[in-house]
């Protein structure tokens, strides 16, 4: 069986998930919008899992709404902002380092007359606060998106600090939160962030299933409308059981975090990273060393190429990425990477290794050996 370090593609969805989840694909089948008791049975649990979902960011139950998942959140934010700020003589400012689900939908944006600048990075891949400060204009209505963590490095954003500076000029911020969620604390009651975007599957719930914050008495337009599920904000008979899932993840990662076990993963990724730089002599680590999740080794070595590595790590018993997986099979250096100052023989010599609370040590320790076997 093959060892699987690329969990910021997906993770394992958790077995406690899967047992939720399991009464709400058979007994308890209803429609929750339904009047008699299954349904409100139903109704209950799902904000039981919108209790969950807020418990875990700090955030007011009624201020979660759920969505088919992270992309969808981004869109919903960015197009009711369009609405909001209207195309005259307004503003938005995303970073080079944004994820597609964010960038695609402001470039739309810019395509149709929108003034769209996107700021840089410092090398250890954090925003250039500096540039995003003077990017912000007070003299229009506008808004921010800016990552909470990166998919690619991990790396953590200062988005307190960005926030801060968005807001004093009247602005809305949004922050795509998909990669910190369940990794590192993400607590909307002392970030002042509008909207956040969050996505199961990156922290052990099912694929297909979302969330979004939206801070009481934000204005918000709805992208689907119908029977008015979601307090209107998003319209559909709700996906019950992967509601649920998406709950008990939420409660799940809490424990985690209050437990100790996301410095346990944290750990792994530094014996990793320490075992890589001792069997490997041309090595190079990459992103902040200080403002990182705890699950993300972002590594480059230098003379070799991801898109040979790979499929020779594969055949060895090792799963990984050379990035983003919506980049998987484009020939083309890493739009991060780049931001960051890379080369592109770096940016092409690039891998990331994200772990999970499944990782062991045992795991790490054989993920070194093949590591060190195949590149070494």
């Amino acid at each position: 069986m093959s060892l699987y370090f690329d969990s910021n593609a997906t993770t394992q969805v958790h077995p406690r998930v899967v047992d939720a989840m399991m009464p709400y694909l058979t007994g308890l089948w209803h429609n929750p919008s339904s009047g008699y008791r299954a349904g409100r049975e139903v109704k209950a649990a799902i904000e039981k899992a919108r209790e969950q979902v807020a418990s875990l960011i700090g955030a007011n139950p009624e201020e979660i709404v759920f969505t088919g998942c992270g992309t969808e959140s981004n869109s919903m934010v960015i197009k009711s902002l369009a609405r909001e700020i209207g195309r005259k003589s307004s503003k938005v400012v995303v970073s080079e380092i944004e994820h597609s689900a964010v960038l695609r939908p402001t470039e739309a944006m810019a395509a149709v007359g929108f003034d769209v600048e996107k700021v840089g990075v410092h090398e250890d891949g954090r925003l250039d606060l500096d540039q995003f400060s003077e990017a912000v204009d007070s003299s229009k209505p506008g808004f921010a998106s800016l990552m909470w963590a990166n998919n690619e490095t991990g790396v953590v954003q200062p988005i307190a600090e960005a926030a801060e500076a968005a807001k004093a000029a009247g602005w809305w911020v949004h922050t795509d939160a998909i990669q910190a969620v369940g990794k590192v604390p993400v607590r909307v009651d002392q970030v002042a962030v509008d909207f956040l975007s969050i996505s199961g599957h990156k922290f052990h719930a099912t694929k297909g299933v979302g969330a979004l914050f939206i801070r009481r008495d934000t204005p918000f337009e709805p992208m689907i409308r119908g029977g008015g599920q979601e307090s209107g904000h998003r319209s559909g008979t709700e996906n019950v059981p992967y509601l649920v899932g998406l709950g008990e993840a939420a409660a799940i990662m809490q424990e985690e975090a209050e437990n100790g076990g996301l410095d346990r993963v944290a750990a792994l990724r530094d014996r990793l990273e320490t075992g890589l730089g001792e069997r490997l002599n041309r090595v190079e680590f990459n992103g902040s060393r200080e403002h990182r999740t705890g699950n993300v080794a972002h590594v480059s070595f230098p003379g070799k190429v991801a898109a040979e590595m790979l499929p020779q790590l594969d055949a060895a018993g090792l799963q990984c990425s050379a990035g983003s997986a919506c980049m998987t099979g484009k020939n083309q250096p890493s739009h991060v990477q780049k931001a960051m100052g890379f080369s592109d023989e770096k940016a092409f010599s690039s891998l990331r290794l994200s772990l999970s609370i499944f990782t062991t040590e045992a795991e790490v320790d054989e993920a070194i050996e093949i590591l060190a076997n195949v590149l070494g």
